[in-house]
């Protein structure tokens, strides 16, 4: 069976390369635009599309990778691998689905951790662009290897 058949109706890898960017790219807006204390809005990157882009990437990666030459135990296997473009689309919304998850647990942690939203606007756009960077920058934060500025809120009180 191909896999234009399996996921219905012959979308092109470059359609679903596309719809699988848009769907990441809501995801990352609504990390770090909207609020996070509204649980089925912060469910939306945490989440709904991480495990939406998984679904994907299972039916991509299952359908293919019996079926093609290639494989993970050398990097000429992994070559082979992804000169199927559905597997090398796989792979990508691999890296697209594990990014948003990953943006979506710095984001709680850097909220219960109380960095400022601000603050954690390049970290988690660190994170989209280059994945492990943004984690990386966020773990020499939450260790202390950057001081960051506390931003501290007074209440009013109301008379």
């Amino acid at each position: 069976m191909q896999v234009e058949e399996l996921i219905g109706g012959g979308l092109s890898a470059q359609q679903i390369f596309g719809w699988a960017g848009q769907a990441a790219l809501i995801g990352w807006l609504v990390l770090i635009f909207l609020p996070r204390r509204i649980k089925l809005i912060f469910a939306i990157p945490q989440y709904l599309i991480p495990v939406g882009l998984g679904i994907v990437y299972s039916g991509l990666a299952l359908s293919r990778y019996f079926a093609i030459e290639g494989g993970y135990s050398s990097l000429e296997q992994v070559k082979l691998l992804f000169q199927d473009d559905f597997m090398l689309l796989a792979g990508w919304i691999h890296y697209l689905a594990f990014d948003l998850f990953i943006g979506a647990w710095i984001a709680k942690q850097a909220d219960q951790l109380g960095i400022s939203r601000l603050l954690q606007a390049p970290i988690l756009v660190a994170t989209f662009m280059f994945g492990p960077v943004g984690l990386v920058i966020f773990f020499c934060i939450k260790a202390g290897f950057f001081s960051l500025p506390r931003v501290e809120i007074k209440e009013v009180q109301h008379a």
